[in-house]
């Protein structure tokens, strides 16, 4: 880890971040709770002046190439997290035809029981893993790295066939479904 922990040091910077659920749930697989997702990436984009890059939605993680003018993007990051914390949670309590919800809402539970920082559930991991995105070639590899998790984890043969990601954005050339600025 570096000296002082992963933070967003440098806040005009473009920065790489990953989050991931807790336990490794698979939340994502229904498109219910990738909308609350989405739609609150949108919100901090037009509210918030995040700026997206590029982004792969797997099952249970997400991948971020960002920065920020307005403000800085680790506050940015930590409101998102809370917000769709509380949704997401809230989408799975009140969606009875979810098979597993108990299941995930005893994960959660369990998990913000071993948080100070929780009342009541944690849905995300506490960690981002930030890193700053110095030269062209440390980009390219990270949107790479990003836009092939799809391929790699067999859900797709292309990248830019996977629709949760801005792959279709940089190889196709498809509008995704998040506003990116290319780098």
């Amino acid at each position: 880890m570096p000296e002082g922990g992963y933070k967003i040091r440098n806040a005009t910077g473009i920065h790489f971040v990953t989050f991931a659920v807790v336990e490794w749930v698979d939340v994502f697989t229904r498109k219910t709770y990738s909308d609350i997702l989405l739609e609150s990436l949108r919100y901090c984009q037009k509210e918030k002046g995040l700026i997206i890059h590029g982004w792969c939605l797997m099952s249970n993680h997400i991948h971020l190439v960002i920065s920020s003018i307005e403000n800085n993007p680790s506050d940015i990051l930590r409101d998102f997290k809370k917000f769709t914390s509380k949704q997401i949670i809230d989408a799975i309590r009140k969606n009875h035809s979810e098979s597993r919800r108990e299941w995930m809402l005893q994960i959660f539970a369990r998990q913000g029981e071993q948080n100070s920082r929780n009342v009541n559930f944690q849905f995300w991991r506490q960690e981002n893993h930030p890193e700053e995105l110095f030269s062209r070639k440390f980009i390219r590899q990270k949107l790479n790295y990003i836009h092939n998790n799809p391929v790699e984890a067999g859900i797709v043969d292309r990248a830019e066939d996977y629709v949760y990601s801005s792959a279709r954005d940089y190889k196709s050339k498809i509008k995704g479904l998040i506003e990116i600025v290319a780098l």
